[in-house]
């Protein structure tokens, strides 16, 4: 049975830090339930290249986000994953370079940054079957979603996730990758606004030792006994 056909269609959050494997699993569950996939990530990182190229830093709080309020960006399903436009261009690989990465929860700790992304969030799961996957989407942008995960991994292997991401040329060494995310978690967790935490009623899935099909088994699993328990009306 697929949640297309249940009598309700719900919305999932997918919260946890960076290298969990957030996406890939979102993706997958998204595919399975026929839902719509939401990589809010994917927005701050089109947010912060296009700050960087600007010449911008995240002092520049009132010019971040002034660019964040004018910048269109478009998600888009594709054969090979989804792609991201930022004002008509296509950026999905841009926003995965090492520059992107150090600086990303830089700028979105911005509360002007992170009100305008929360917003166009919103908006985007108004009529239901979304994945949406970030660091603060159960707690602050859906809070009212019907299922939440918080996905995890340990600092190593969501350091070796990234590391493979990076090709052949990473720039890189695997141990620097791994101070740099231990620095952004820190970043996440203490940022004063929407700050990187579970949600009392999310369920805690740890990807340590498991695939992302795995993973995104079991979310699928909840979901559709969650979408089989409410009514038409509750839609």
């Amino acid at each position: 049975m697929n949640l297309s056909t249940s009598p309700s269609r719900i919305n999932i959050a997918i919260d946890g830090p960076a290298g969990a494997g957030k996406s890939t699993v979102a993706r997958l569950v998204a595919s399975t339930l026929h839902y719509i996939y939401i990589d809010t990530g994917a927005m701050y990182r089109t947010l912060t290249m296009k700050a960087l190229e600007a010449g911008l830093t995240a002092e520049d709080a009132e010019q971040v986000t002034r660019l964040a309020e004018r910048l269109d960006i478009t998600l888009l399903p594709g054969p090979e994953g989804q792609r991201v436009l930022a004002d008509g261009e296509d950026v999905t690989s841009h926003i995965r370079s090492l520059d992107v990465n150090r600086n990303v929860s830089h700028f979105a700790k911005i509360e002007g940054v992170r009100s305008r992304m929360a917003a166009l969030q919103r908006l985007m799961a108004q009529q239901k079957g979304v994945v949406m996957d970030g660091r603060d989407i159960g707690t602050h942008v859906l809070p009212d979603a019907e299922l939440k995960i918080f996905l995890t991994a340990s600092p190593r292997v969501r350091a070796e996730r990234r590391f493979q991401e990076l090709g052949e040329n990473p720039g890189v060494t695997l141990e620097e990758l791994e101070r740099d995310i231990a620095e952004r978690d820190r970043l996440d967790e203490e940022r004063e606004i929407a700050p990187l935490s579970r949600a009392p009623d999310a369920r805690l899935v740890d990807s340590d030792g498991r695939t992302a099909q795995e993973v995104a088994d079991e979310i699928v699993q909840w979901g559709q006994q969650i979408a089989r328990t409410i009514s038409p009306e509750e839609k």
